[in-house]
């Protein structure tokens, strides 16, 4: 399971690093804004991370769902926040969060692995 987290990260950056070297203003400047806003500020990382993840889920984007799982990861959520928050996304997305929901599980897992 690991390498789900390992050639998700890759292929993230790999396509980044190109997106990037078009020096196209608008997407450099798109990308540094989702930097900045997810900086501390009144609410720490930890809470925008989940935000992040819960908007990403009932918008049914599985990168975002990913990468808002792995930083959440790293800023120490516990898997019961995790859950708690994608029982939110869930109610408020509806059922067709569902397969997102499984996805989002499973990345979890490899997380902790």
């Amino acid at each position: 399971m690991a390498d789900l987290v390992t050639d998700f990260n890759a292929y993230r950056a790999k396509m980044n690093e190109k997106l990037l070297a078009d020096n196209n203003k608008v997407i450099k400047r798109i990308f540094n804004l989702d930097t900045n806003a997810y900086a501390p500020g009144a609410l720490d990382v930890k809470t925008k991370e989940l935000l992040g993840l819960v908007a990403s889920a009932v918008l049914r984007c599985d990168d975002c769902v990913k990468y808002h799982l792995e930083t959440a990861h790293k800023e120490g959520v516990s898997k019961e926040e995790v859950m708690e928050a994608l029982s939110i996304a869930t109610l408020v997305g509806g059922t067709i969060v569902i397969p997102h929901l499984r996805r989002a599980y499973e990345f979890w897992e490899a997380l902790e692995n």
